[in-house]
């Protein structure tokens, strides 16, 4: 054996063995809360924005949510200050309106506002096969986070209105969510607090504000922080506007800030839309936000919330009792009230087979075919309307909306 051998053996044995890795299999990602360290929340203001987080501004027509959120945008290029008194890390930001044009009106407010134009950045489209075309979050979420990590620093962006993210149905708990997902990761993934701009449902005088906001109850459900905006009356009856908090899983839940809606020339010929910011109010969103002067019966407004509520979780559907029975209850709406309002819509109560209790709204009830029922598996549960049947007994304890249903069901005809 030759020395070059012999060297060659030595190393050989000498050597570490290299263990090829195991490849990843598919299945549930757990990690142990020991391995996992707390994390501070970090905000863009404090209490309000958070950075990396989802937020809702919600309101009326009219209210000056878009204003608001120019009045945001321009704190944050400008390193300002925000209603508080508290000073702003200046950064960037994006905004992608579906609503307002960004040279008429979204930059006139935002310059009325003292906003850093440099530092802002409108997402208006995106370039596909070598054409423009209209911004698609479903398709262009990913070439809109380059974008926003080839900035760099975005500290705020701003959805209006935040149903355009939504292909699908607006109403419809999964479908919303699965929609916003990937906003909730841009923010994430750019550590920026994000607005999602939306309206309110109408009546509601007095109820919790956050079940007034339109649509799904997911436009609520996944912003870590919910505000809102609206004009009431004052203790001396004059008119004010109050910009609250009316949810928040992250920090306080209750006060806000007085704001009015301001003229100015920001550029000669061109006038445009500011906030001018004024006194904190304490209190919770619903107090702040109901009106003195408004004589509505409490119980009216809240069957008013519900009757939107069941309008949103039935749609053109048959959906199935304890489905409703556990949305309702997310939403913090009582059975009391739930069934005034859908004995207010006339909503069918029909139980199918297997002792399965199915609500859905007149306009279903008279148009059924699986051409325009959406969950067909309801439809299968039921077999065929001419086979519901009125109720027995035995169907007593499937929930306290089926006990209701089974009061109701003779009185219902399709």
């Amino acid at each position: 054996m030759n020395a070059q051998t012999e060297i060659m053996r030595d190393v050989l044995a000498n050597a570490e063995r290299i263990a090829k890795p195991e490849p990843v299999r598919d299945g549930v990602v757990l990690v142990k809360g020991s391995d996992l360290k707390p994390e501070l929340i970090h905000w863009v203001w404090n209490g309000w924005l958070a950075a990396g987080k989802m937020h809702v501004l919600a309101g009326a027509p009219g209210q000056g949510k878009t204003t608001i959120a120019m009045a945001f945008a321009a704190t944050v290029t400008s390193g300002g200050r925000w209603p508080d008194g508290s000073r702003c890390v200046p950064g960037n930001v994006l905004i992608w309106s579906g609503e307002d044009d960004p040279k008429d009106t979204l930059l006139p407010r935002l310059l009325a506002s003292g906003a850093d134009t440099r530092r802002i950045f409108f997402v208006t489209g995106a370039h596909v096969g070598g054409e423009l075309q209209s911004f698609d979050p479903s398709r262009d979420m990913v070439a809109l986070l380059e974008a926003a990590e080839k900035i760099g620093n975005i500290r705020l962006i701003v959805v209006d209105p935040i149903v355009s993210a939504v292909t699908g149905d607006s109403h419809k708990n999964a479908e919303v969510r699965r929609a916003l997902q990937p906003l909730v990761d841009l923010a994430a993934s750019v550590n920026a607090a994000l607005i999602g701009i939306t309206h309110f449902s109408k009546g509601g005088q007095g109820s919790d504000p956050t079940q007034r906001v339109i649509g799904s109850i997911a436009f609520t459900g996944l912003p870590r922080v919910v505000m809102v905006a609206a004009k009431v009356k004052g203790e001396a009856g004059e008119d004010r506007r109050v910009l609250a908090r009316s949810k928040s899983n992250i920090g306080p839940d209750e006060g806000g800030f007085e704001y009015h809606l301001e003229q100015s020339e920001p550029v000669p010929g061109i006038h445009a839309s500011y906030v001018a910011w004024g006194s904190p109010v304490a209190g919770s969103a619903r107090e702040l936000l109901s009106d003195p002067s408004e004589q509505d019966d409490e119980k009216e407004s809240a069957k008013d919330a519900a009757a939107d509520f069941l309008m949103q979780v039935l749609g053109n559907d048959v959906v199935p009792t304890k489905s409703i029975e556990a949305e309702a209850k997310e939403a913090g709406i009582s059975w009391a009230t739930l069934r005034r309002a859908s004995d207010a819509l006339g909503v069918k109560k029909r139980r199918g087979d297997g002792g399965k209790w199915y609500w859905n709204l007149p306009k279903a009830a008279n148009s059924l075919n699986p051409s325009n029922v959406d969950n067909m598996s309801n439809m299968s549960n039921m077999s065929n309307m001419s086979n519901l049947t009125a109720p027995s007994n035995s169907d007593a304890d499937e929930s306290p909306m089926a006990n209701h249903a089974h009061e109701q069901v003779e009185a219902d005809n399709l």
